[in-house]
């Protein structure tokens, strides 16, 4: 079987399943697993001089070791190949996430913020409702790219071993590649690496939000895009935020400091709430729809 045939097969069993909280409760989640050897080495490597040399030995380690579990799980066939590109993909959880948060604010700010900070990392105690549905819709579409396309098209390119380095690499960059005393330096390789596995993903995640919602003048996202302090993250921002009608972005609050972070897409609504959180879940199924569209001509085509 192709691997788009098995790609297919996936993103149906991921958008069907999610992740069953019976099995997680019951095993560790491969992302799991990945975290606790990042913060494993990071706890014994991250000290003394040289931190740079030790944070790229550390990934050269577990890089290695994310192809050879790939290649490993690759010779028992395509239903374990099927099984475990589904567990690494997040369409369904990340939905899902998204509804929470609108669910919370319909209820209460309080409930909002709540929701919001279990997909966040920045603070969320003084957040408006306007700010939760901005911080929600934003990370929506940056993990869309990060944990359902970018992916998605490594598996495409590189198989299993290809899935699991990317997942790896994602995975360290979200723990390790912070511009700070502590991370600035070990954590430089994992977020330099990140950057370069994504620059494809982030620009076709935002074609897809461009041609499921009819939006044209790919110079003004692109424009939009490089107002975001990351590299590859402001393109689904971007395209998301044109999508809505909504500004993304702008300021938030980290460790207790405000950043005044330009807005993407300026001009769009930013007196937002629940109903725009909702949009968004419909854009990423759209989005989504069209990229399982594309894996189904190639399966045939191959």
């Amino acid at each position: 079987m192709s691997g788009a045939a098995i790609l297919v097969l996936a993103m149906l069993l991921d958008a069907a399943l999610g992740e069953p909280r019976w099995i997680w409760a019951r095993a560790p989640h491969p992302a799991v697993v990945m975290g606790q050897a990042v913060a494993w080495l990071e706890a014994r490597l991250n000290r003394g001089g040289a931190r740079r040399l030790k944070g790229i030995a550390a990934l050269v380690l577990l890089c290695a070791g994310a192809v050879l579990t790939g290649t490993v799980l690759g010779l028992f066939g395509w239903p374990v190949e099927m099984i475990a590109v589904a567990v690494l993909l997040a369409q369904r959880s990340l939905v899902d996430h998204l509804r929470a948060v609108s669910d919370g604010l319909r209820m209460s700010p309080d409930a909002g913020r709540r929701a919001v900070a279990m997909i966040v990392g920045r603070d969320t105690a003084a957040m408006q409702p306007p700010d939760v549905a901005r911080a929600a819709i934003e990370s929506g579409a940056e993990n869309l790219s990060d944990g359902v396309i970018a992916p998605a098209f490594w598996f495409l390119v590189a198989g299993l071993p290809g899935l699991f380095l990317y997942k790896l690499v994602n995975t360290a960059d979200s723990m390790i590649g912070y511009r700070n005393a502590r991370y600035e330096r070990f954590g430089w390789a994992a977020a330099r690496l990140d950057d370069v596995l994504n620059v494809i993903p982030a620009r076709l995640t935002a074609g897809l939000i461009a041609l499921t919602h009819g939006l044209r003048g790919w110079k003004a996202i692109a424009a939009d895009a490089r107002l975001h302090r990351s590299p590859n993250a402001g393109w689904p921002e971007a395209a998301m935020a044109r999508a809505l009608g909504v500004a993304l972005s702008g300021p938030r609050s980290y460790d207790g400091a405000m950043r005044y972070f330009p807005y993407v897409n300026g001009f769009g609504q930013k007196a937002i709430g629940p109903n725009e959180v909702e949009a968004a879940c419909t854009a990423l199924w759209r989005a989504w729809g069209a990229a399982l569209a594309l894996c189904i001509v190639l399966a045939l085509l191959l």
